[in-house]
């Protein structure tokens, strides 16, 4: 199987998760950020993460993609999401981009290998947010601490090495990757709880970090 991603991508990153926490082996294959026509090829839109099957068919949507592969590996995962958890979710998920977006390009991934992707990224994401990367940018102060605030809320909902406690559920799908992104911005100061679910996290799932090289 193959599975077409960026690398900075949350929704990517969930189809990438159930790979590596199921043990099923999959080709990652990066597109470049302005690469239309390989995923309109395949499913008809602009849009990864985009799944070719053992089968040679192609799907998109990452639930769906969890979903299918947690399936195949007769490990279906618990649909569960607290509302505390979804509402977190949906708080951070307004404004975090504006911490993300400016960071994604300076980090060399690889769907910003060319110039020319790297523009079509800014312009794509300038336009869906309607205010400028360098504006982005200088709302990091507010920013921080606006996601501080709400990092130390979810600290207090980590229940143990998945965020219930119990077993894997659609609330570490979902949360994970929004927490993996979030370490590519430095001067973030992650609560030790949640700190060590995203370590944690990280290897069970065998998804890169920003760590060690935050912007």
């Amino acid at each position: 199987m193959k599975l077409y991603i960026y690398d900075h991508c949350p929704f990517c990153v969930r189809a990438r998760m159930i790979f590596g926490l199921r043990q099923i082996l999959v080709e990652l294959i990066h597109l470049a950020n302005d690469d239309e026509t390989t995923p309109i090829s395949l499913i008809g839109a602009k849009q990864v993460p985009i799944l070719q099957k053992a089968d040679g068919s192609h799907m998109g949507e990452s639930l769906d993609i969890v979903r299918y592969i947690a399936a195949q590996a007769n490990a279906p995962i618990n649909e569960t999401i607290r509302p505390s958890i979804q509402a977190w979710a949906d708080q951070v998920g307004a404004y975090y981009n504006q911490l993300l977006f400016p960071r994604s390009i300076q980090l060399g991934l690889p769907e910003f290998a060319t110039p020319a992707a790297v523009v079509y990224f800014i312009l794509k994401k300038e336009a869906s947010i309607g205010t400028g990367i360098a504006q982005m940018l200088e709302k990091t102060p507010e920013l921080l601490a606006q996601i501080h605030s709400d990092l130390q809320t979810l600290a207090s909902q980590i229940h143990g090495d998945t965020l219930n406690g119990s077993d894997l559920s659609m609330e570490d799908i979902i949360i994970f990757p929004m927490l993996r992104n979030l370490t590519m911005v430095h001067g973030i100061q992650f609560p030790a709880a949640v700190q060590d679910y995203i370590v944690n996290m990280a290897q069970r799932s065998q998804i890169n970090t920003y760590f060690d090289h935050a912007v």
